[in-house]
């Protein structure tokens, strides 16, 4: 395998997950496990929810003028205040690589569908997720627009770097964590449009980057398109809690030329104040609508 498709495979498998992280600080009762709560939830930042569905982490203002808790209103819409995308967050993520979990879910009468990732799946493991501040990063001066940055892989040190605006989340590029002969900066033109915002069920946006720069000291240079749309609505039940979702499902293709070099699906399950809860990845060249040879599956741990 080549350094420049080992790099983009990294790169998508586990691109939504890095990019949406919540953590909180409200809430009084202290606790250690769900158990403790008369809610049943015990937050990350350990103090009691006051419901799984509406538990709600603290959220500021992306361009630092406000503070205060963000508390979901159900209203089937995700907006910019709704998303804790700010440098300095970080939450816990259950990840396991190569395993076998149906992303179709179980269909309920009302037309809404239910998602349960609080089983073990082989190879579990957890993995604290940070968004980094760009603040004095080697890569900075290149990314001026730059919001935050995070690790792309639990087996990789490759970060994406991202921008947040009230129109959206946009990938603006992939870099090292240190400068040299090895290192690794990559840029795309125009950015690639991760989530469009606000959305809510059967929105879609489509971005084609054309993306450059160094992969691990090696030029190199190809073109990826993403197709995304909101899919389904429902719950998803993660080791955290249950979590009201809209489901992202993202369609990759990466082109050199005229060649494919890889397809490949995601499903992002995001809900109000907290971000995406889990994501899916297929493995390369998957097919269908629905899998369940998955190629990564994450999702929000206490």
């Amino acid at each position: 395998m080549s350094s420049r498709r080992n790099h983009a495979f990294l790169l998508h498998r586990s691109i939504f997950a890095v990019v949406l992280a919540g953590c909180g600080s409200n809430g009084s009762a202290p606790c250690t496990a769900d158990g403790e709560c008369p809610s049943h939830f015990c937050k990350a930042d350990g103090t009691c929810g006051p419901a799984p569905t509406d538990a709600a982490p603290q959220a500021d203002a992306v361009d630092g003028n406000t503070s205060g808790v963000c508390t979901p209103n159900h209203d089937g819409m995700i907006s910019l205040p709704e998303l804790p995308l700010i440098a300095g967050r970080m939450a816990t993520f259950r990840v396991a690589t190569n395993a076998t979990w149906s992303t179709a879910g179980q269909a309920n009468m009302d037309g809404t569908r239910t998602w349960d990732l609080t089983g073990q799946l082989s190879g579990d493991g957890d993995h604290p997720i940070t968004l980094a501040s760009p603040a004095g990063a080697w890569w900075a001066p290149d990314f001026a627009t730059a919001t935050y940055a995070a690790s792309l892989s639990s087996s990789s040190t490759l970060l994406g770097v991202f921008n947040v605006s009230a129109s959206g989340v946009t990938l603006l590029g992939v870099v090292s964590p240190a400068a040299g002969n090895t290192k690794t900066e990559l840029t795309y033109d125009p950015p690639a449009r991760i989530l469009a915002l606000p959305f809510g069920n059967g929105a879609t946006w489509n971005t084609t980057s054309t993306v450059s720069g160094y992969a691990q000291g090696f030029i190199s240079s190809y073109t990826e398109s993403y197709q995304s749309r909101v899919d389904q609505v429902g719950t998803m039940k993660t080791p955290y809690g249950d979590f009201p979702v809209l489901r992202v499902a993202t369609d990759l293709t990466r082109t050199s030329g005229f060649t494919t070099l890889l397809t490949k699906r995601s499903f992002a399950w995001i809900a109000e104040c907290f971000g995406s809860v889990a994501t899916v990845q297929s493995q390369d060249f998957g097919s269908g609508a629905e899998f369940s040879d998955d190629a990564e599956v994450r999702r929000l741990a206490p």
